[in-house]
């Protein structure tokens, strides 16, 4: 029987970054994966040659150290490198119309001025100068410098003097990023835009996103010289990178490793039953990075108080995705086509209505390996606006399955349209993901994107559970949805399980202090 100090479920970005954390304290970690490939909703895999991420495409903070993004902070922890190729420029397709746009304050000053005019200008500088001490606010203590128990004390009072200087801003990102909208921003356009950026980074407008989130995306692409990152070799070389830390420090990563139970003995998790039968005992402590109505169905009926189970169950979800993979043949494409597009069909309807709002990825623009040679690699998605109950009961091998994915996936046919007008006829590969393809392939509550928890009405809990020895992490713990945060959230229950003076020592490593 295996025997290690700590059992992590799941390969997400958030159980990885935690195993990989806890690989370099110098614990013997197993990870265990449902899925023959790991990395949860950012996994890649391969058809005909293409290679194609299933989830995240749009990164940042990650092609320099010291960098705020957290994953880059777990990467810096545990030795491993990420080249990225860098851009700074996006597509935007919009009820207003079409137009290119870039990170940095000042670009979109031009767009706002072409659609909008010099009043819409001044709000957003307006705004600007209002997010810089909150955006200072928001980084003034690294993800990597928390934990949840009283050592944080030691580790989080090494930025004490910069924490004191923001105390009077920090009280302002507990809130949703609309109160900070509709005190500085009137006009619609502006608006709405804010409202798609806080929908992208959290699944909810800004008035459900919290302030803190905002901020730290303001610091991020807002700053002079920014760039926006992409791992070469994709989401799959990203998850590679933190399976190698983890190997790297005598971590295992089991794949085909169904999870059935967490162990409960003398009120206490001590490890979990894979599906074929064997057991994983864990010395230390089961780190479960999985939903946190996925983390439920693990745990024995009375093995937490059922206050404490029904007020997790009740946690409000995301919707779910839309998905379309293709693979096209590029001769003759237009040579400025951009690597990510937005497509907005509808403000009036707002951000989240079912298929308003359309993702759009080309990276093999930028890294020519994800794609044959005269070819590119595209995956277009409805970011967390696809509803679960459209699908709910359907057999996937059925006929009315496969009318409902034609039906369904159209909207981003015709998003792509907008971009490529024969798209269609270039098609050599096309794959369509849908909820229940979220739901099956990545062990995902009703496929959903994860809770929808709304800034100023309720929190993303913390690592820790009413059960001795189990952990969480991911995108239902603090603080929250998105890599970032997932990486976060795994830096943090890792850090907790660690002594405080290695946790101290890595700080050090990374040069946060």
């Amino acid at each position: 029987m295996l025997k290690p100090d700590v059992v992590v479920i799941g390969s997400g970005i958030g159980g990885l970054s935690c195993a990989a954390l806890l690989a370099r304290y110098g614990f013997d970690v197993i990870v265990c994966e449902s899925h023959s490939i790991p990395g949860g909703a950012a996994h890649a895999f391969e058809r005909n040659g293409f290679k194609f991420d299933s989830g995240p495409s749009l990164y940042s903070g990650l092609s320099y150290s010291p960098s705020a993004n957290p994953l880059r902070q777990v990467l810096d922890a545990i030795g491993s490198q990420l080249p990225c190729v860098t851009y700074d420029t996006w597509g935007c397709c919009l009820p207003e119309g079409d137009f290119d746009t870039s990170v940095g304050a000042e670009q979109f000053c031009e767009v706002l001025m072409k659609f909008r005019g010099d009043d819409a200008v001044a709000e957003w500088q307006q705004l600007q100068r209002v997010m810089e001490p909150l955006a200072s606010a928001a980084t003034a203590i690294p993800s990597a410098a928390l934990r949840f128990d009283w050592g944080a004390v030691k580790t989080v009072s090494r930025f004490a003097p910069s924490l004191f200087s923001h105390v009077t801003n920090i009280t302002k990102l507990t809130g949703p990023f609309s109160q900070i909208i509709d005190g500085v921003v009137k006009d619609p356009f502006t608006r709405n835009w804010l409202n798609m950026l806080s929908f992208l980074l959290s699944g909810l407008p800004a008035d459900g996103t919290s302030a803190a989130e905002v901020a730290f995306m303001f610091a991020d692409w807002y700053r002079p010289g920014v760039v926006l990152d992409y791992p070469i070799g994709g989401s799959g070389a990203l998850v590679d990178a933190l399976v190698q830390g983890l190997k790297r420090r005598g971590g295992q990563l089991l794949l085909g490793a169904h999870v059935e139970q967490v162990l409960v003995e003398d009120n206490r998790a001590v490890g979990v039953r894979l599906r074929d039968g064997k057991e994983i005992r864990a010395q230390r402590a089961v780190v479960s990075g999985a939903s946190v109505w996925d983390t439920l169905k693990l745990l024995p009926e009375k093995a937490v108080p059922q206050k404490f189970r029904a007020k997790r169950q009740a946690t409000p979800e995301c919707d779910s995705f839309m998905h379309l993979h293709l693979g096209i043949d590029a001769q003759g494409l237009q040579s400025n086509l951009a690597c990510h597009y937005i497509v907005v069909n509808n403000w009036e309807m707002g951000v989240t209505a079912p298929q308003n709002v359309v993702l759009i990825s080309i990276p093999s623009i930028l890294d020519p390996s994800l794609a044959p040679p005269g070819k590119h690699m595209i995956h277009a998605y409805t970011p967390g606006n696809e509803p679960y109950a459209l699908w709910q009961g359907m057999d996937r091998k059925s006929q009315e399955y496969a009318q409902q994915k034609l039906l369904r996936a159209e909207v981003m046919w015709q998003a792509l349209e907008r971009i490529i007008p024969d798209i269609r006829s270039r098609c050599e590969v096309s794959l369509v993901g849908t909820p229940l393809t979220h739901e099956r392939f990545l062990r995902r509550h009703r496929g959903s994107y994860g809770p929808a928890i709304k800034a100023g009405v309720g929190m993303f809990p913390g690592p820790g559970t009413p059960l001795p020895g189990l952990m969480c992490c991911g995108d239902s713990t603090f603080p929250g949805i998105g890599l970032p945060a997932a990486a976060a959230s795994g830096m943090i229950a890792a850090n907790t399980i660690a002594p405080v003076q290695q946790h101290l020592t890595m700080l050090q490593d990374i040069g946060c202090i």
